[in-house]
């Protein structure tokens, strides 16, 4: 260890952090002892910051860590908190010391430099603070695999007394993981500290993978439905809480996690530890929205409070639509709950519109938000005499920004019926309010006046290049003079940013948009995957051959937001590359999701339209057995 005063024999200058030279790091050690507990805070939280950034360490964080090993000694207050980052500054996969990179690397500085002042460190595991017996845990922890014999053996058999002796029934199952670090398996599933028996069955659920024992699945969802609540304080190494760390090992089971978030259920859902791991499984599997629902209507009594309960709403609401038929019980509490007037009434009238509902539409009338009425709109198409007359009423009132854009939004599903919003959608294009997509939806609107045209080809001129697309496109469904596009279009196209943007806007003008060829080939194979994807399908829809086209698009084909457009995009050439059909059946079949489905967003589930893709695209090009039934082989899962 090395105490403050010879701080300054390190050129720190000359070394750097995540934020550039760490000249900084000896006022911020310097600061953990001048006996001021906001002070001494300030400088942990800057430290976990700089020289450990979002789970990196740099040049300065190994130099750093003998100073903060004799900071945890002599230091006033602080010592969990300073254990806790040598103990996360030494993270590291136990498989990355095999790395020809590891004995060049920071990280393996920082550990070899814990290794050196642990021996100083391993008192710390009797302290008479539980905090700091726990933190120090972890330090032994991180470097179990690194101690010389002698050391690992003390330390050995410091863990053993801890896992033995310890008051703490916390302490003891923190003991028996760090000895699972050195190799020493505790049998502890007959426990009588429910603590041990889950830190138990946790560390045989890592070690068998999933389907996990029966057995452990009964002591996890039988203990581990109340946690301490100070776990999430004592992260083990790879993960950042204890609560993530059980999370992700129930969500690679889901039908143990799913077992396991039922028992946390009916046993009070404390702090939402079951409808949590529901909806994570919902996330990671496909097909257990059903599952996943009825567990969530079964927590929304538990909720302690309006945010809890505003979280179980969203996730109803994003997977309810998944639903052929919710049922009478889910959307009866999904309506009581968006009749009230507090924080939850707007995600359960938001999932009552997903549920279909007929009740939703009343209530989305009596209280309308842009919100609301765009998704009103998308679930309730045929109640346009109702919801137009709204819509149109709250653009005249001066909506702006994503008010705006949400009500001009929400015309698209009325089709023909959306031109009676003709004169409000011209108001925002005249004032520039939501001014993009109402430009759009003039366009599709197909109401030509002199006004309107006159509007769009000053639009078109824009230094707003995404209103200049819009609006130049616009122009030409209203006049079929490609003329203004064009001309906007090779000034989009000739400069510098996010070209794709443009090119996916050009569908409309079909062969006429011809002349930009030039422009769009070289973008074929540009850099940026974007910019190829939107390239490929612009030029096949302005020449109708696929030629150039398909081999773009089937090289960045993948489970990526890039690689579901371009799977769109392949859709409409019709043709699918023999080769590119073990990836569709991978998609096709997987039972996990693929892509994210962002449920708080809002924004759909793009990896089941990734699954109706390649379901669609498998059939594509095959020969039927029989009239209209396509050749099963197609389909087949892989054996």
């Amino acid at each position: 260890m090395r105490p403050p005063a010879v701080l300054d024999g390190v050129q720190w200058h000359a070394l750097t952090h995540a934020y550039g030279s760490a000249e900084d790091v000896p006022g911020l050690i310097r600061a953990l002892y001048q006996g001021d507990e906001e002070v001494a805070g300030e400088a942990i939280y800057e430290l976990y910051g700089n020289i450990h950034h979002q789970g990196t360490v740099y040049p300065a964080s190994a130099p750093a860590v003998s100073f903060l090993a004799h900071a945890v000694l002599h230091a006033p207050g602080r010592r969990e908190e300073l254990l806790m980052l040598l103990a996360v500054l030494a993270d590291h996969d136990p498989a990355d010391i095999e790395s020809p990179h590891w004995p060049v690397s920071s990280v393996a500085a920082v550990c070899a430099e814990l290794c050196w002042v642990l021996p100083d460190l391993l008192p710390c595991l009797k302290d008479p603070e539980r905090g700091v017996r726990r933190a120090a845990l972890r330090v032994v922890a991180a470097v179990a695999e690194l101690l010389p014999a002698e050391l690992r053996f003390f330390a050995v058999v410091q863990l053993e007394g801890l896992y033995s002796t310890d008051p703490v029934p916390a302490v003891r199952a923190d003991a028996m993981v760090a000895l699972a670090r050195f190799g020493r398996e505790m049998p502890a599933l007959d426990s009588p500290l429910p603590e041990v028996r889950l830190a138990a069955a946790l560390l045989a659920a890592e070690r068998s993978g999933p389907p996990y024992p029966a057995e452990l699945v009964e002591v996890i969802a039988e203990d581990g439905a109340e946690p301490d609540p100070g776990d999430d304080d004592f992260p083990w190494s790879g993960t950042t809480t204890q609560e993530e760390r059980l999370t992700r090992l129930l969500t690679r089971d889901p039908n143990a996690g799913l077992a396991v978030a039922a028992r946390w259920i009916t046993a009070s859902d404390i702090g939402s530890r079951g409808s949590w791991l529901a909806q994570k499984i919902a996330e990671t599997w496909r097909d257990r929205e059903p599952e996943v629902l009825d567990l969530q209507l079964a927590a929304l009594p538990h909720q302690k409070d309006a945010r809890a309960l505003a979280g179980r709403l969203r996730t109803i609401g994003h997977w309810i639509e998944r639903l052929p038929e919710p049922g009478a019980g889910l959307r009866d509490a999904l309506h009581r709950y968006a009749s009230t007037d507090d924080e939850t009434a707007e995600p359960a009238l938001l999932a009552l519109v997903r549920s279909r509902d007929p009740r939703a539409l009343e209530l989305v009338l009596r209280r309308p938000s842009a919100r609301m009425l765009e998704a009103a709109a998308q679930y309730f198409p045929g109640a346009a005499d109702q919801l137009i007359p709204v819509i149109r009423r709250e653009l005249a009132a001066g909506a702006t920004g994503n008010t705006g854009i949400a009500l001009v939004e929400a015309l698209a599903p009325f089709g023909t019926a959306a031109r009676r919003a003709q004169p409000e959608l011209v108001d925002c294009l005249k004032t520039g309010r939501a001014a993009i997509v109402a430009a759009r939806r003039i366009g599709l609107n197909g109401i030509r006046t002199q006004e309107t045209t006159d509007l769009l080809r000053n639009a078109a001129q824009s230094t707003d290049s995404s209103l200049s697309a819009a609006a130049a496109v616009a122009h030409y469904q209203l006049t079929g003079d490609a003329g203004v596009t064009l001309h906007a279009f090779e000034g989009l196209l000739s400069a510098r940013g996010q070209t794709h943007c443009y090119l996916s806007s050009l569908q409309p003008l079909g062969s006429a948009a011809a002349p930009l060829l030039p422009l769009i080939e070289p973008l074929l194979e540009a850099g940026y995957e974007w910019t190829r994807m939107a390239a490929a399908e612009a030029h096949h829809r302005i020449t109708g051959s696929p030629d150039r086209a398909v081999p773009v698009l089937v090289d960045l084909v993948g489970p990526t937001p890039v690689g579901l457009r371009a799977l769109q995009a392949l859709a409409t050439t019709g043709q699918v590359p023999d080769e590119l059909r073990s990836t569709l059946r991978a998609f096709f079949f997987s039972p996990l999701r693929l892509l994210s489905d962002a449920p708080l967003s809002g924004q759909g589930h793009p990896d089941e339209e990734l699954r109706t893709l390649a379901r669609t695209l498998l059939t594509v090009g095959h020969c039927s057995d029989r009239e209209g039934q396509p050749d099963r082989s197609a389909a087949e899962p892989l054996r």
